[in-house]
């Protein structure tokens, strides 16, 4: 199906103008004080939160 009237160019950009990427959230490690990313396992030292932490193999 066609659209019966055409969308103007301002009603187009006002729709896509949530469209836009949003900047990534970063957080420091309080163990490492490296970045990660919330709610998030640390890439660097696998902290979670006190008491536990993950233990990271090394893949090679």
């Amino acid at each position: 199906m066609l659209p019966v009237q055409r969308q103007t160019r301002t009603q187009g950009r006002k729709r896509r103008s949530h469209d836009a990427h949003k900047p990534v959230h970063v957080a420091s490690c309080p163990n490492c004080g490296s970045a990660r990313l919330p709610h998030t396992a640390c890439n660097q030292c696998g902290y979670v939160r006190p008491g536990l932490s993950l233990n990271l193999s090394k893949e090679d």
